[in-house]
């Protein structure tokens, strides 16, 4: 008989495998950006180290040396300029520090335009880095030049100086007013614009003249800044000694108060070739007797405008000169001058002038010799400042022993004498 047995378990069931569950797509893109910003990361640190190596290497420059980098350059040019001088080994690296600064400049607030170079002649040590370069380019600590300007020129004398200096760069718009511009030393970087330094001497001198006629004696007989100007620039043609400078400024001053007319040689100068340079040869009779508008033999009170470009010492004086009574001075011949406050004191001192012409003409000639009053021996352009020279009335630019009275004789106490 056959018994039932139990039947056999059924197989198990085998689970499918389950398929991976795909990723979101804004965890992928979060996943990807994290690797995308850390590879960036550890790219740019790569990059800083390499930079920070490259711009603070030394450079291959085996002594210090000077270069010029003109007016107009790019950033480009001027590295290439400084690689062909051996100043930086890489343009590129120069190039790729450049736009580093740029780029720090902006992010921190300030424009691009601060570090952009400058032009100019720059002075670079020995293995100068790159940054140590761009720092020089950027901040435009160049070599300064200098140019002097001395006291006495005209504007256009002024103007041709300018002109012909090799370290200043475009030309000059046009002559400024006589008197305008202040003679000093002025330093500038070379390449610098011939008309930038023009400017400048006319504000300074613009500063100068305001300060000073603030200062001023409030009894002298000007009326204006400008009337200022033109007395100091006589004075300052007049002498070149620092120490004869407010005496000669106080005859001029006393000779207003009095209405006695200036009688200065180099207004007469001035108003026969007016700012061009110096006359070339004597001072005539015709000279002195011709009808100008800055002829000081001829007219009333001062001329028109400055002769010339008087420097701050003569503004100093001519703004504040010493009380004297002084009406006269002529050369003493050791290059001063006498001053004299009567006719008679004054002609004693034009005799003993020449005396002195004379017997320096005898030690040239071999021969005793003069001229008679009423001529010129020596060119007044020619005469060394601070010399004078004897006028064709005179003997002294300011008043001569033999010069007909002034127009307004009641106040010519002097001449009375």
């Amino acid at each position: 008989m056959l018994v039932p047995t139990r039947p056999p378990k059924p197989p198990k069931r085998i689970k499918p495998e389950r398929e991976p569950r795909r990723m979101n797509g804004f965890l992928r893109f979060i996943d990807g950006s994290l690797s995308f910003v850390f590879l960036s990361f550890l790219f740019v640190a790569a990059v800083a180290i390499w930079l920070r190596h490259n711009f603070d290497a030394p450079g291959p420059l085996g002594e210090a040396a000077a270069v010029v980098i003109p007016k107009g350059e790019g950033a480009l040019e001027i590295a290439e300029r400084l690689e062909k001088s051996n100043i930086i080994a890489d343009r590129r690296v120069f190039m790729l520090q450049y736009y580093v600064s740029r780029l720090y400049n902006s992010s921190a607030g300030g424009t691009a335009e601060k570090a952009s170079l400058k032009a100019g002649e720059f002075q670079f040590s020995k293995a100068a880095t790159v940054r140590q370069v761009m720092d020089t380019l950027v901040s435009g600590r160049g070599i300064l030049q200098k140019i002097t300007i001395p006291e006495g020129l005209t504007s256009q004398q002024i103007v041709d100086r300018l002109r012909a200096e090799p370290g200043l760069a475009g030309d000059i718009i046009a002559v400024p007013p006589e008197g305008s511009l202040l003679p000093e030393t002025y330093r500038f970087s070379r390449g610098a614009s011939r008309q930038e330094i023009l400017d400048q001497m006319r504000a300074e001198q613009g500063k100068a003249l305001s300060a000073l006629w603030e200062a001023r004696d409030p009894t002298l007989p000007l009326k204006s800044p400008e009337e200022a100007l033109a007395l100091a620039s006589i004075v300052e043609k007049e002498t070149g000694r620092q120490d004869e400078r407010g005496r000669v400024a106080a005859v001029f001053v006393n000779r207003l108060r009095k209405g006695m007319r200036l009688q200065s040689d180099p207004t007469i100068v001035y108003g026969i070739v007016g700012g061009q340079g110096p006359l070339g040869r004597p001072i005539t009779r015709a000279d002195i007797d011709g009808k100008t508008p800055y002829n000081t033999y001829q007219i009333d009170s001062l001329p028109p405008g400055p002769i010339c470009n008087p420097g701050r010492a003569s503004l100093a004086a001519t703004l504040n000169p010493p009380a004297t009574q002084d009406l006269f001075f002529v050369a003493d011949g050791t290059g001063g001058h006498v001053f004299t406050s009567t006719l008679k004191d004054h002609n004693a001192a034009v005799q003993n002038w020449r005396k002195i012409e004379k017997s320096r003409q005898a030690g040239a000639s071999g021969t005793v010799g003069g001229s008679a009053a009423g001529e010129v021996e020596t060119p007044a352009a020619a005469a060394p400042k601070g010399v004078r020279v004897p006028g064709l009335l005179n003997a002294s630019k300011a008043s001569g022993s033999e010069a007909p009275p002034p127009r307004k004789k009641p106040k010519d106490a002097a001449n009375k004498q």
